[in-house]
């Protein structure tokens, strides 16, 4: 089991990117909130990671955080939760926010989150309100900055990542285009979109 990398960054195209370890690439999948916290290109970083194996393919999951790692854990275990939606919940909403809206029972947040309807809600509600009743956030590995990336169109990558995260076409673009993205990063675009879908 691959449980930390620490190495620097190749490319980054949410949700996806490239982490050179060694001389090794690695693949790696993240949720929009470890993306917040990544550096620039070119820069090291050091994510907390869960390889899934299947019998088609094995990938590998990173986060900046480890009760994200842990949150994404739970998330899978729970029937009718696979890893891309649970990517896609993590993204939508912090860990504290999620955690707080499981203990509080409150389905109406949650089914704000792109692929979570009524009955997967109230599954999170009732499989996860006991693992997650001590929650409390974890400090972020240690040397991790944010730092203004260099991307050449933030608004389509903003909309890319979307789609990558479940959103349909049309709604991703409506939501990226009802923010103001002057002078922002794809991640800030991002997180400013998924804030005002779920508010």
């Amino acid at each position: 089991m691959i449980g930390f990398l620490r190495g620097v960054i190749i490319d980054k195209q949410p949700p996806a990117l490239l982490l050179d370890v060694q001389g090794v690439g690695y693949e790696v999948e993240a949720p929009m909130t470890t993306f917040y916290d990544l550096p620039a290109v070119g820069e090291s970083v050091s994510l907390y990671t869960h390889l899934a194996v299947r019998e088609d393919a094995h990938t590998l999951y990173g986060f900046s955080k480890a009760p994200d790692r842990a949150l994404f854990r739970a998330l899978i275990k729970v029937n009718g939760v696979g890893a891309k939606l649970a990517l896609t919940i993590l993204s939508g909403m912090p860990a504290n926010d999620f955690a707080v809206c499981v203990q509080a029972g409150d389905t109406a947040a949650l089914v704000k989150l792109p692929g979570v309807g009524k009955k997967t809600a109230e599954r999170l509600v009732v499989e996860m309100r006991d693992k997650l009743s001590n929650w409390s956030g974890a400090t972020a590995v240690a040397g991790m900055t944010k730092t203004q990336p260099d991307i050449a169109n933030p608004v389509e990558e903003a909309v890319s990542a979307l789609m990558a995260l479940g959103y349909k076409a049309h709604e991703a673009s409506r939501l990226v285009r009802a923010v103001d993205s002057r002078d922002r990063t794809t991640e800030d675009i991002i997180r400013a979109a998924l804030q005002a879908s779920v508010s």
